[in-house]
């Protein structure tokens, strides 16, 4: 089966939380990746996402961690951190 990945880069400005998390996730830059896998078919080509993952600095500066999380927690977290303090209330 044919699969594609896709990187890309997403900033949080105030600290945040996505399920599979225990504690709250500092501000910052985070790497997700998307993968993809083709769907076979004779007359369209599609594709169905397999996994989204975010990378996230672990305690000690030399590890990272990559968890497998839902597009739809990031999409709702990026949608909180985009609001304005008024927006909130």
């Amino acid at each position: 089966m044919i699969e594609r990945t896709a990187q890309t880069s997403v900033q949080f400005r105030r600290p945040f939380r996505l399920a599979g998390f225990d504690e709250l996730l500092p501000p910052g830059t985070y790497e997700i990746e998307v993968v993809e896998e083709q769907i076979d078919s004779l007359s369209i080509v599609g594709w169905r996402r397999t996994s989204t993952t975010i990378t996230v600095q672990a305690p000690t500066a030399l590890s990272r961690q990559l968890t497998t999380i839902d597009p739809a927690d990031l999409a709702a977290a990026l949608a909180r951190d985009a609001m304005d303090e008024d927006d909130r209330m």
